[in-house]
């Protein structure tokens, strides 16, 4: 996996190869502009570092597991109801 920096590095290195030849000597300001340029962007994007997905995506699963169980136990629970309560429950919604 690549890290941020390097991505960025090679970012700013292809807009850096699209400079006309003649402006070469303005490649290392270009370079520093463009990097802060696109660091200032990327922060007002409000994205999440991907460890931060992971973890969310990890609490999802686990969320859902456990709603499963819950549905199963639930489900279970009103099997066993007799009949004529079982008529005055609710119906069972589908996702």
């Amino acid at each position: 996996m690549r890290k941020s920096g390097m991505l960025l590095d090679e970012l700013v290195e292809k807009l850096g190869q699209a400079l006309p030849p003649g402006a070469a000597g303005l490649k290392a300001d270009f370079d520093k502009n463009a990097r802060a340029t696109v660091q200032s962007a990327l922060a007002k994007m409000d994205l999440v570092t991907r460890e931060e997905f992971d973890i969310q995506v990890a609490l999802l699963e686990r969320t859902r597991e456990k709603l499963d169980r819950l549905e199963k136990r639930l489900e279970k629970r009103l099997e066993e109801l007799p009949e004529s309560q079982q008529e005055s429950q609710p119906h069972k919604t589908s996702r």
